[in-house]
């Protein structure tokens, strides 16, 4: 295993987010606007079986951190997934999944400046949105350049804000489940058009493409775990218990909404959320509804700004984006890193306002597959790298469980989501734009491949953030 670098070298990143600080990210990072609006589209395609559609992506969402919690137990990485896919299927799985994560993560940082300044727009609207999108992304970077440490209590204290407000749901809902609220326009069970999904089974699985999406956030933990004071422990906490809170969280509150509020009287472009409390007459639900929404996609910027950042500086170890991006500060913030990544979204941003049913359309559907991309990656380094490590007899604190059936059948759903995807029309060009640009990345793998020799890394050491489980001959893939 490579040395570590010296704490005094301007590549090092600092260990200062503490286990609450990571709980919060994994919560933060799944529970935002797809909650609390996009909820609406999926109970209009799938019905009162909506809280089905939840519960097997959510059931997806476990597996996966249980396998991507196995591996980063046994050795945190900054470039997490990445640095697994190229210990297993060598450096160009780790060069197309590390950039595929990157490009993801700075489009949602466009899109998600954009709904902030369309909601903070709202209450300022004299101000024009490209200049309330720039203070939005301007403050959340500032955020992310101060130090980790400012990141992770920014995430802690958006990610409260939700979920308190999910909490405070749940308990208004079930008062107005047994009737109790005064003023409520809704008694008893609601079931909308006489059958429970409108569209059948077809609707049903489209709806479960779009929940896998909504869920995809909570990797962002493994990425994090590297500048952890405690990452096994904090990494295996946050991988299994948060991850049940964020699935009851959200079959949770779902099925309070089909329960109480007929399927079709959602609107699709509506927050469900809010239509459910106005019916059970709890006053300014819809301003309260901005402002956790709002406080929701403040949260996920802040989060994409960071991922992103570390996905890049995580690269630069393996010779895979310029070097001059590992410099850090005396606080251990990759500062080139996160500059370069705003500015890829301030790119992204003009996109949108310049051509925003054209090319920034296109983004964000070429973007939605690659939760899947992301996914299956872990499930095939989980199944060979544990098979590597179990022949070496190397240690490993946290395991998935039933290994290795459970680890196929967690891929087995990820192709069962991608054909049922191909064979649905409206998510079939989704699917298909989301290979882009994974395979625009491949070919231009390929073509360093032909102009550069084979690059050895110059030191892992710039990711790993305590010792390494791994066997020997794996740390030299």
């Amino acid at each position: 295993m490579p040395d570590h670098i010296d704490a005094n070298s301007p590549q090092t990143l600092r260990r200062a987010l503490q286990p609450r600080h990571l709980s919060m990210i994994a919560l933060g990072g799944v529970i935002g606007a797809g909650l609390f609006i996009g909820s609406g589209a999926v109970i209009r395609t799938a019905g009162a079986l909506a809280p089905l559609a939840y519960a097997v992506g959510g059931l997806i969402l476990l597996l996966v951190m249980r396998m991507l919690a196995e591996m980063t137990a046994a050795r945190p990485s900054m470039g997490s997934f990445s640095d697994y896919a190229r210990l297993a299927l060598g450096n160009g799985a780790g060069f197309i999944i590390g950039w595929t994560y990157w490009y993801f993560w700075v489009i949602v940082v466009a899109f998600e400046a954009i709904a902030g300044a369309e909601i903070i727009g709202g209450f300022l609207p004299d101000i024009p949105l490209w200049v309330v999108s720039a203070a939005v992304m301007g403050v959340m970077s500032v955020v992310n350049l101060l130090s980790v440490r400012s990141f992770g209590e920014a995430e802690f204290w958006f990610a409260a804000v939700k979920v308190v407000a999910i909490v405070a749901f749940l308990g208004i809902a079930v008062a107005g489940l047994f009737g109790v609220l005064p003023g409520q326009q809704v008694n008893g069970l609601a079931i909308g058009g006489g059958s429970l999904a409108p569209a059948g089974a077809a609707g049903v699985l489209s709806a479960i493409t779009v929940v896998v999406f909504s869920y995809f956030g909570s990797e962002i933990v493994t990425v994090a775990a590297a500048e952890a004071t405690d990452p096994v422990r904090a990494v295996a906490r946050a991988a299994t218990t948060v991850v049940w809170r964020v699935i009851i969280f959200y079959v949770g509150s779902i099925s309070l909404i089909v329960l109480l509020v007929p399927y079709d009287a959602i609107r699709a472009d509506a927050s469900p959320f809010v239509t459910l409390l106005e019916r059970l007459g709890i006053p300014g639900a819809a301003l309260a509804m901005q402002i956790i929404v709002l406080t929701a996609v403040l949260s996920v910027l802040n989060a994409g700004i960071y991922t992103a950042s570390r996905m890049l500086f995580a690269l630069t170890a393996w010779q895979e984006a310029p070097r001059a991006l590992a410099r850090t500060t005396t606080r251990g913030t990759p500062i080139r890193a996160i500059l370069l990544s705003t500015l890829a979204g301030w790119l992204a941003v003009a996109v949108a306002y310049l051509a925003p049913e054209a090319v920034f359309a296109f983004l964000l559907n070429a973007a939605g597959s690659v939760a899947l991309v992301i996914y299956a990656a872990i499930a095939i380094s989980q199944l060979r790298l544990r098979r590597l490590i179990e022949r070496e007899g190397g240690a490993l604190p946290v395991r998935m469980w039933a290994h290795p059936y459970l680890s196929w059948f967690t891929l087995a759903l990820l192709v069962a989501v991608a054909v049922g995807m191909l064979i649905l029309p409206d998510s079939r060009g989704q699917l298909g734009l989301g290979l882009i640009a994974p395979a625009g990345i491949a070919v231009i793998y390929l073509v360093r491949r032909l102009f550069q020799h084979r690059i050895a890394p110059r030191g892992a050491s710039v990711l790993t953030t305590g010792e390494s489980q791994w066997p020997e001959h794996m740390e030299k893939t």
